[in-house]
């Protein structure tokens, strides 16, 4: 006798493609938790820390371009 999981996904499956991939994001957003508040003020502080040295010239840039290149090279090893 087929589990509840294995009937649902079953019946998914016979869905027309977009509501399966609408299904899967919603089920997907649904294991999404919100970041505890320590874990969210550390980041805001981390942004403006990082958005105070671009604007004062003292971060270390690195062009697009450079950055593309080596996703580009890391992907094809």
């Amino acid at each position: 006798m087929p589990t509840p999981l294995e009937e649902l996904t079953a019946q998914a499956k016979t869905l027309p493609p977009e509501d399966r991939a609408r299904l899967a994001e919603e089920l997907l957003e649904s294991l999404e938790q919100a970041p505890a508040p320590e874990v969210e003020a550390a980041w805001d502080r981390k942004i403006e820390r990082r958005m105070a040295e671009v604007e004062a010239r003292t971060a270390d840039l690195i062009p697009a371009e450079d950055v593309h290149a080596e996703a580009r090279r890391r992907i094809r090893r």
